[in-house]
């Protein structure tokens, strides 16, 4: 067992986690933010993407012990309150998501392309998308809406 400090969602934590729990089991079981999924648990699909320190991370490949000292951010830093995120605006209103599995990994990583304030092509933006699986949608709508966040700049 080992103590870890670290940020989650702009709140500190801290927290006695085994050596071996993987931050996508204490973000979903310990911190109860379950809006991070799990779908292969082998860091394939991005199901289960969040950002640590503003890059993105598969959680079910990361230990939870090697977050200590960072930030973390999750699909539920997004909204507030009722009030959606400029990102998931674009994916309702661009018909971006269908079941919603792949969504918050989907969300992260386009928060984080956003941070970088670049104006990408429609296949930059597939590149990006590339270790998000999406098996409902066939990507055009997802890529449509990351093409609207990308043109509002973005930076939050």
């Amino acid at each position: 067992m080992r103590e870890i400090n670290l940020v989650i969602n702009g709140s500190d934590v801290q927290a006695t986690v085994a050596d071996r729990l993987l931050l996508s089991d204490f973000i979903r079981d310990d911190q109860r933010l379950t809006g991070t999924h799990v779908g292969c648990e082998h860091g394939y699909c991005g199901s289960c993407t969040v950002l640590l320190d503003g890059a993105s991370v598969r959680s079910c490949l990361t230990l939870a012990v090697q977050t200590d000292g960072h930030v973390i951010e999750t699909v539920e830093s997004l909204a507030v309150g009722a009030d959606l995120h400029p990102i998931q605006e674009a994916f309702r209103s661009n018909h971006g998501l269908q079941c919603g599995f792949c969504t918050p990994g989907l969300l992260m990583t386009t928060l984080e392309l956003a941070r970088e304030n670049r104006d990408c092509s429609r296949d930059e933006i597939r590149e990006r998308l590339a270790g998000n699986l999406c098996r409902c949608t066939g990507y055009h709508q997802i890529v449509d809406a990351v093409q609207a966040v990308l043109r509002t700049g973005l930076s939050r």
